[in-house]
């Protein structure tokens, strides 16, 4: 994935890890708050998507100047790590499901459900590695799902990483269908339609035989996607009980 450009900020921070770092007493007496600038950059990427999130909008939206926020990070980057890692406490379970099988199902749909209700969380998760409490948080409760798996570690992780990767892939696909669909300025009725109509003229077309067949329509998303997330991730656990009784 393309990564998030950063903005320009003065390197002030001591080297480490951003989620370490404690503000110096005088800072720790300044408002805004570290939280308060992450729930305002978090809406802001909810309601306009992670480019509209800059330290100058965020200042903005906090009635600050930007260089007071430079007490929390040096950098855009380090802001996005703070804002995924902060929605990624929706992705922690408060009871993970007892056998391998039920505690990933369930996992996998939290993370579809957090990544869903903010779509850009994707693209950030893709640029930088999602190492912050949050995400640790849920990293644990998915090692404890395959805890009990007699496979190796490095297999347990390829067992991780393939349902993580169906999750997130699966809601990539769905939001870009939203994402065009808002950027055509089109309703859901009118999308469809519209698609639709494109679609059956290839069809017609006679260059694509197999399309015909199959059905133009069946192509486009119903608004509802979950009950093809569950197949889909139904058949992947199929594989996984099949490889990892061999």
């Amino acid at each position: 994935m393309t990564r998030i450009p950063s903005d320009a900020a003065p390197g002030t921070q001591e080297a480490g890890l951003v989620w370490d770092r404690v503000p110096k007493e005088k800072e720790r007496r300044e408002r805004p708050t570290r939280d308060a600038v992450v729930a305002a950059a978090v809406a802001l990427a909810d309601s306009e998507g992670l480019e509209a999130v800059s330290i100058r909008r965020v200042a903005a939206a906090l009635g600050t100047r930007p260089m007071g926020l430079y007490s929390f990070f040096d950098r855009k980057d380090e802001l996005i790590d703070l804002i995924a890692d902060e929605v990624l406490a929706e992705a922690v379970l408060a009871h993970l499901p007892a056998g391998w099988r039920d505690g990933l199902s369930a996992l996998a749909h939290a993370t579809r459900d957090v990544c869903t209700a903010h779509p850009w969380l994707v693209a950030a998760a893709g640029a930088r590695p999602q190492i912050g409490p949050n995400a640790m948080r849920h990293f644990e409760q998915s090692l404890q799902a395959v805890a009990g798996l007699q496979i190796s570690p490095d297999r347990k992780l390829a067992v991780l990483r393939a349902v993580d990767t169906y999750a997130l892939g699966h809601v990539q696909v769905s939001h870009a269908l939203h994402q065009t669909q808002r950027r055509e300025g089109l309703t859901s009725s009118q999308w469809q339609a519209t698609a639709s109509a494109y679609l059956s003229r290839l069809a017609a077309s006679g260059s694509f035989p197999h399309l015909a067949a199959f059905g133009a329509g069946a192509l486009l998303d119903s608004e509802d996607d979950e009950p093809a997330f569950d197949t889909g991730l139904n058949w992947l656990l199929d594989g996984i009980a099949a490889a990892i009784s061999k």
